[in-house]
């Protein structure tokens, strides 16, 4: 059992990073990796209650790899933590099947709350560079969080996340496929939508069609006023007396 996972996490290595080029390359120098197994060695001393061991080794692997993975956290298989510098998963954080994290994710709480208090992470979701996920809710499957969002709320199946706090972008009349498989994955978090962007150019849209209905009143206004100076009848006010 513990080769077939070990077999998952450099298989998703391969199938999620071009630059991989063999296997005791992977073996050697991916600190994602290394982060995932001595987190199964810890999180074994911490189901069977041996916390101090079980907080040694996840503060060693946290030396060794920049990467802070609580001994409690429970991983999914597939797995992938790519660079990996600067991630946090907390303790009560539940993490799915074939999931991609990048640099810099914070998957943490909110505040002193006992109990379930870290976010759970359905399968098949990409969390992209800077992201933090903080509270006890679910990211839903299939799902992609941009980078540097801050996600406070929960996360329905097959969405976008983007922004602070971090907005959901329903991706409405596409078939993601089944969860698990690990084929569908999207990795092309750099093609995220800016909802702040596409809000700018309404606003700019809006502008540029009230500029134009300006011109126009003006260019009949001075045609009015040109008018008028050629001796054209103009409309009497109601106070000047009737001329007879």
């Amino acid at each position: 059992m513990l080769f077939g996972r070990l077999r998952k996490e450099i298989k998703a290595v391969f199938e999620r990073d071009p630059a991989a080029r063999s296997v005791l390359e992977v073996l050697l120098c991916y600190p994602g990796l290394h982060a995932i197994l001595l987190h199964r060695v810890a999180h074994f001393f911490y189901r069977h209650q041996l916390f101090l061991i079980a907080r040694l080794v996840s503060q060693f692997a946290r030396a060794v790899t920049q990467i802070e993975i609580h001994p409690g956290a429970r991983l999914g298989e597939g797995l992938f933590i790519d660079h990996g510098a600067g991630v946090v998963i907390g303790e009560t954080t539940e993490i799915g099947n074939n999931v991609t994290i990048y640099q810099g994710v914070t998957l943490g709480g909110t505040g002193k709350e006992k109990g379930k208090r870290h976010p759970t992470i359905g399968d098949n979701v990409v969390i992209s560079a800077g992201a933090k996920i903080l509270g006890s809710f679910t990211v839903g499957e299939n799902s992609k969080v941009g980078a540097g969002s801050v996600v406070l709320k929960p996360v329905p199946p097959d969405s976008t996340v983007v922004g602070v706090p971090g907005k959901v972008i329903i991706r409405q009349g596409e078939k993601v496929g089944r969860p698990g498989d690990i084929s569908i994955i999207d990795l092309r978090h750099d093609l995220m939508p800016d909802p702040v962007n596409e809000a700018m150019y309404c606003m700019q849209s809006n502008i540029d069609v009230l500029e134009k209905r300006v011109l126009q009143l003006e260019k009949k206004l001075r045609e009015g006023s040109a008018g008028n100076e050629q001796g054209m009848p103009r409309c009497l006010d109601s106070s000047e007396p009737n001329s007879k």
